[in-house]
């Protein structure tokens, strides 16, 4: 029976369906990566579909496998307004837009990025309120911590901590059938979550998951992390050139020895943004010229500003959001990429600034350790302090610099994205097979169990009635 399934599943071409609030144009790591698997899913010819908030409902057929969904929703009302949000009732009513997408679709797999407005899709599947659309395979790709979100933008102390452990086992766990992580960091909050969860109530625990229907297998083989890939043909050191690092310093009214540092992603609690400032004080009193680059924007965006006016003329500089063009020029043309968030989910700008071949500063801790390490990187505590010292130790070592960025373009050869998306493919073929054959085994074994009782129901009743004739 079991090599059966196996066979009928290999026959299968999946097509996945992909739903996210977290797209936009000028949005990071996680519009990043589906626009890869989108580019992927033409060479792999695999069928591909984006569910994203829009400003109006549009079809954009990307390539032959390749298509996405824009919803129209309003923009996020708090953290962040350039992102839009699609609400609960966009696909919990019947004939919404959601609901008609994926009921012309009937795509294989499900899977959510997200844990907020589109979470209630998995528990609303499992429970059986969207019965046409068959019983796709459920998924939840986690791109960042709850726990870190809250701590973040409501509260970091112990009731924050227990409210995001008693969500994530009790609500997001038990909605899908599969989760898939951007690192192991991110990976660990599930199990860590369970634990705490466990311990607080286990009879909630158990009663939830119950209710909302996981399926009966052990935490582990439900838990997948696949971690992001960097365009290696984009982001490469051929891109280094003195023309573009002369520009860069007339442009923004720089000295030739001034030596250039650049911190690209969202300007937002999250990020650890606080320390930025803080590191370059240290650097000004230094004699070298050092200068912080910051591209992006985000809710923190006015407050970096007004920490820059305290510095002397343009010892910070927001650049704004960059196009992908230009950005990928910035790396290859600065003197050191810095990232200072010491919880990052994964960090796609760290893997993209070490395929750009400069040296990287982290802080040894958090998602970025998923590539970053002590022999392709200078990892060290996310103080300014250590960051400062980091960074002058690079501008001072140049030997040391071009062993370390050589390790560096190994460790992105293997996480190109086109390996990436290969192995992130292949899991969602894994846990396809994983969920049929247990699914196909478990409506066996409910089957015969249905049976059984009917046979013993029959079984009874016929002794009933034999007692009863011979009563007569």
């Amino acid at each position: 029976m079991k090599q059966s399934v196996q066979s009928k599943i290999k026959k299968v071409q999946i097509k996945t369906a992909h739903l996210t609030n977290y797209y936009h144009e000028n949005s990071g790591g996680v519009s990043t990566s589906l626009n890869n698997l989108l580019a992927e899913a033409e060479r792999s010819r695999r069928q591909v579909r984006l569910i994203v908030p829009g400003e109006r409902f549009q079809i954009k057929q990307v390539n032959e496998y390749g298509k996405i969904y824009y919803v129209p929703a309003r923009r996020s009302p708090v953290f962040d307004r350039r992102y839009r949000l699609i609400m609960p009732w966009q696909y919990v009513l019947k004939n919404s837009v959601v609901r008609r997408i994926l009921s012309d679709e009937k795509p294989d797999i499900i899977e959510v990025t997200d844990k907020y407005t589109l979470s209630f899709i998995g528990a609303m599947l499992h429970r059986g309120f969207f019965s046409s659309l068959g019983r796709p395979v459920l998924v939840h790709f986690s791109a960042e911590r709850m726990d870190d979100n809250i701590a973040s933008y409501l509260t970091g102390n112990k009731v924050g901590k227990l409210f995001a452990n008693l969500f994530m086992a009790n609500y997001i766990l038990p909605s899908f059938d599969f989760h898939i992580a951007n690192s192991q960091y991110t990976a660990q909050e599930f199990f860590e979550a369970y634990e705490k969860a466990s311990e607080f109530s286990g009879w909630l625990l158990k009663k939830s998951h119950k209710f909302f229907k996981a399926p009966s297998i052990p935490l582990q083989e439900r838990i997948f992390v696949c971690p992001r890939g960097v365009d290696t043909k984009f982001y490469n050191p051929s891109r280094k050139n003195a023309e573009f690092r002369k520009k860069i310093n007339q442009d923004l009214g720089l000295s030739e020895t001034a030596k250039l540092l650049l911190y690209s992603g969202r300007i937002s609690p999250e990020k650890n943004i606080e320390l930025l400032p803080e590191l370059m004080k240290i650097l000004c009193a230094d004699e070298k010229d050092f200068r912080l680059l910051v591209a992006g924007s985000g809710p923190k965006r006015d407050w970096l500003i007004k920490q820059s006016e305290l510095f002397p003329q343009r010892k910070i500089i927001l650049l704004g959001h960059l196009d992908k063009e230009t950005l990928a020029n910035y790396y290859a043309n600065v003197d050191v990429f810095i990232h200072p968030n010491p919880k990052e989910p994964f960090g796609n700008v760290v893997l993209e600034a070490m395929a750009s071949g400069i040296p990287v500063v982290v802080p040894n801790a958090g998602g970025v350790l998923t590539c970053a390490n002590s022999e392709n990187a200078w990892v060290v505590e996310p103080t300014p302090q250590e960051f400062a010292k980091a960074v002058k130790t690079v501008v001072e070592g140049e030997e040391l610099a071009k062993l370390k960025i050589s390790k560096a373009l190994e460790t992105v050869a293997e996480n190109s994205v086109e390996k990436a998306v290969s192995r992130l493919f292949a899991t969602y073929d894994r846990i396809y097979e994983i969920f049929h054959s247990r699914f196909s085994a478990e409506s066996t074994r409910e089957s015969i169990d249905s049976v059984k009782k009917f046979a013993v129901g029959c079984l009874i009743g016929l002794i009933g009635i034999e007692r009863c004739l011979n009563w007569f």
